[in-house]
């Protein structure tokens, strides 16, 4: 028998951003998903890029149980991982501390544009994240519109990176605030469309970003360089950015395929506690 709170409750996608993002209501994820609501979350996903479904309190297996539902976790890439969870696709994003030292992956500060294991052959088609601890001010996350970017561009301009690849690489040393201009031997790095075709929309989109994007295959570097920045305003042009406000119970899902995002600086003497899952994406082509 259905329940009937569940049965009443009024499902709907509210918009947040004019570029994406958007709120779902009426749907609760401690329940399992059945296809008619997986299909209406699914097609929110793909229209806004975006997604947040907000007063949520999961545990690690209802998490993992609605990310299934979009493909197979991820295991997580991070080289210097400080301890292993309860799932090996879980990590935990925060600024907690033992003994005086970090135990969770990217602890303070901001970070820019990125885009989640681009360094990797077959990077994640999708991040959730679900907070758990807030601090009063900063630690926004901001969203940039890929396909928006790459439309926006002079046709020049997409004539001359028509085909061409990117090499992306993640320099662990940095912890993800900046980039090194040099590259490490032994940084994890990939080759991948400048341009990659969003396997689901059929859309084109910029696969590149400012943190991790180092040089365009076969061309000299001021080229590449020049290249490189024009792409990296585009996406960071203001009409193409959301910018999510956290809230305690927030369980947020984006498209790694045809976004970025950055996370803006917060006290670093207050707690911010992220579970975040990855699910695995395809090669891009």
């Amino acid at each position: 028998m259905v329940d009937q709170a569940r049965a009443t409750m009024t499902r709907e996608v509210v918009k947040l951003g004019k570029a994406l993002g958007a709120e779902i209501r009426g749907v609760d994820l401690t329940r399992p998903m059945d296809d008619a609501t997986f299909a209406f979350v699914h097609k929110a996903w793909l229209d806004n890029l975006v997604i947040v479904l907000r007063g949520m309190s999961l545990d690690t297996d209802q998490q993992v149980a609605f990310g299934t539902r979009f493909g197979e976790p991820a295991p997580t890439q991070t080289a210097n991982i400080v301890r292993r969870t309860e799932h090996p696709a879980i990590m935990y994003i925060s600024n907690r501390k033992e003994n005086g030292k970090f135990i969770d992956q990217l602890p303070e500060g901001e970070m820019q544009f990125h885009i989640d294991q681009c360094y990797t052959v077959r990077p994640p088609k999708a991040t959730i994240l679900h907070s758990m601890n807030i601090p009063s001010a900063g630690g926004d996350t901001l969203f940039s519109n890929h396909y928006m970017a790459y439309e926006c561009l002079a046709p020049s301009v997409k004539a001359r990176i028509a085909g061409a690849k990117v090499l992306n690489v993640y320099d662990y040393s940095n912890a993800g605030t900046m980039k090194n201009d040099r590259i490490r031997d032994d940084a994890p790095q990939a080759w991948h469309p400048v341009v990659r075709t969003h396997p689901e929309s059929g859309r084109k989109c910029l696969f590149v970003n400012r943190l991790m994007s180092m040089k365009l295959d076969g061309m000299e570097k001021a080229e590449s360089d020049d290249l490189l920045e024009t792409m990296f305003e585009a996406i960071e042009r203001p009409e193409h950015i959301w910018a999510h406000e956290w809230r305690v119970g927030d369980l947020l899902m984006w498209d790694n395929r045809c976004t970025s995002h950055a996370r803006q600086d917060f006290p670093a003497q207050e707690l911010r506690l992220m579970r975040r899952l990855t699910i695995k994406g395809d090669k891009p082509v």
